[in-house]
Order: structure tokens, then sequence, then C-alpha cells
């Protein structure tokens, strides 16, 4: 698998889910922390979580672990996942299974700060390949 990462703003990246073998790649490109927004054992062979965060470490870069599910998604979990953002060296590559989680995650947090227009927020992920636009009342209710 490739790795496949997808800038939203500047300092901020998502990715589908990333082999330990990536994380070499993801130090070169310049990310200084990993945000992994996946359950452990979501998926037969995904990497656990503490296997990550040992290669991480071993190469100088921070790794949050933050899992959230389709029934945890929201403004809670939206606010920690700003809230790592903002507290941990950038720039930050956010990866889940699909990426979709991330920007969701993202999206929320951004319409919540005010910092763009929903419909901005919406062109944003549609320009990084993801088509969040069924969450838009989510989204609306952060404001």
């Amino acid at each position: 698998m490739a790795l496949d990462i997808r800038p939203l703003v500047n300092g901020v990246a998502v990715a589908p889910q990333m082999a330990l073998d990536d994380f070499a790649a993801i130090q070169a490109a310049g990310y200084r922390t990993i945000i992994n927004n996946r359950p452990d054992g979501e998926d037969p062979g995904q990497p656990t979580a503490a296997d990550a965060a040992a290669r991480a470490q071993a190469l100088g870069l921070a790794y949050i672990h933050q899992p959230v599910t389709s029934a945890t998604l929201g403004a809670e979990v939206a606010a920690a996942f700003a809230g790592a953002v903002a507290a941990s060296p950038g720039p930050v590559l956010a990866h889940c299974r699909s990426g979709t989680r991330c920007t969701i995650l993202w999206a929320l947090a951004e319409a919540k700060a005010g910092t763009h227009s929903i419909d901005e927020i919406l062109r944003i992920s549609r320009s990084a390949g993801y088509d969040i636009t069924a969450h838009r009342p989510l989204l609306d209710r952060q404001r």
C-alpha cells in the first residue's frame, strides 16, 4: 500500500492507514506528529497503536492515539482532536482507515473555531478527496 498523504490546511494533513514502514517517509516529508484515529483491531493486520507509537518514537515523531468510531464521532472528540493538533509539534498527519474520520474531525474543529465558513470547509475536504457533504448538519451545529 502506497503512502497517500492529503493536505487539508497548512500544517494538517490526513491519510488512510499507513504501514509502520511508511513512518520514515512521513518523517522525511517533514511531519513531526502522527495522530492515529483508529481503534486497535479495527481491521486484521493493522498495526497496533503500541507498535506505531514505538516506531514513531524511534524516529523522533510525536504520536497520539485517539481512537474514534462512527458512534463516537462528534463535537467532544473533535475538540480533543483540535487540542491535540494545537498542542503538538507540526506539521501533523492524522490517519484512520480511509482518512475520512480524520477529515470529519478536522472539519468539526474548524467549524467550531469559525476559522473557515462551512462551505470553505467542505471545499477543502473535497479538494483532498473527501466529500463530507452528508455531515453538513453536524458542521452547522458547531457554529
